[in-house]
């Protein structure tokens, strides 16, 4: 299929972390002019690949974004730790009052369009109505269309079941916010894809430690004393950690920020590599049997994801240089916006731009 040519326009990266939602928004046709974060080796890995970065609080480069004009969009996912149901969900959480920041932006910039990335919880728990209602209000009292939008990666090419919050706004009062909602839904379903699996990734990478694949994690995999039973052998609770077993035919759970230790998710690598039976089912159908549950480490071929698979599965281009010790890597990875995600969400923000 021949590649459609897009539009170049200005924009603005604001909690930029490695670079997904710059990636993305880049083959979108959007050339960041200014990126901001506070993270010292994420900053270093945006420089990297991407380019200039201002390093520090968000706050302290207001003045130089208040002499920013005719910028056609500014995007950003701010910390989530405080919405998250992985995390505490404290509202009084300072990185939960870093979403407000990145409106005060908006509001000093005055871009054409926004995007806010989020976790999903902050688009539906009853919990978090008013901080969506606010920012809702916000985004339209500054005279912008807003549409909230939960998307799942997954649907975009990403072999990853990361479903997200996007908060879009469009500059101009006589947008109004069912009529934007509509046509970038229509617009997004032109990037749906079939993702690759994650035995399809873990084959293009090689086996785990080998040239191609190198950055294994060294957190091993041990039995669960006391095993949670589900239906499926991919739920519950077989081994220890919140890291859980991946199915090899079907894409990842969502990747997290805490990775790099027993949070970071298991592939049985005979399985992939070897065409062996999976052995993570053959244990959980043993348990569900009734059989006792074994105790110690789980068989070497039970392993977590490397930092090379992480990345592909965020869709990061190959070769993508991360800086910092791996656990600073995992947790970069793992804070990122799937790239093929964001390319398709600044695909349709573009061409919304054509229309109003």
């Amino acid at each position: 299929m021949k590649e459609v040519k897009v539009r170049s326009r200005s924009a603005i990266s604001l909690f930029s972390g490695a670079g997904g939602m710059d990636v993305g928004f880049s083959k979108a046709g959007f050339h960041a002019v200014f990126a901001n974060d506070i993270d010292q080796y994420a900053c270093e890995t945006y420089r990297n690949n991407i380019g200039d970065i201002h390093e520090g609080p968000l706050g302290s480069f207001f003045p130089v974004l208040s002499k920013l004009e005719g910028v056609d969009l500014l995007f950003g996912g701010p910390p989530c730790q405080g919405f998250s149901v992985a995390g505490k969900m404290d509202p009084t959480d300072e990185r939960s009052r870093l979403i407000w920041n990145f409106f005060d932006a908006v509001q000093l910039v005055k871009p054409q369009a926004f995007v806010c990335e989020n976790v999903k919880a902050l688009a539906f728990l009853s919990r978090w109505q008013a901080v969506r209602d606010g920012l809702l209000q916000r985004g339209r009292e500054m005279g912008y269309g807003c549409a909230l939008l939960t998307l799942n990666a997954a649907d975009f090419g990403v072999p990853q079941a990361r479903e997200r919050m996007f908060l879009v706004g469009v500059r101009g009062a006589e947008c109004d916010a069912p009529d934007i909602k509509e046509a970038l839904i229509k617009l997004l379903k032109k990037s749906h894809k079939k993702p690759p699996t994650v035995s399809d990734i873990t084959h293009k990478l090689g086996r785990a430690g080998s040239a191609t694949n190198p950055r294994a994690c060294k957190a091993i995999v041990t039995y669960a004393k006391q095993p949670v039973l589900r239906k499926s052998p991919y739920a519950g609770m077989l081994f220890n950690g919140a890291g859980r077993p991946i199915r090899s035919s079907g894409v990842s759970c969502t990747l997290a920020a805490s990775m790099g230790g027993n949070k970071t998710p298991i592939i049985d690598e005979l399985e992939i590599f070897d065409g062996s039976q999976s052995f993570v089912e053959e244990y959980h159908s043993r348990l569900m049997d009734g059989g006792k549950p074994y105790n110690g480490y789980a068989p070497d071929r039970l392993r977590r994801l490397t930092v090379d698979e992480c990345l592909a599965i965020q869709t990061f281009p190959r070769g993508y240089k991360l800086a910092g010790r791996q656990s600073s890597m995992y947790k970069q990875i793992g804070n990122a916006v799937p790239c093929k995600l964001a390319e398709a969400v600044g695909r349709a923000v573009s061409q919304l731009l054509d229309t109003y």
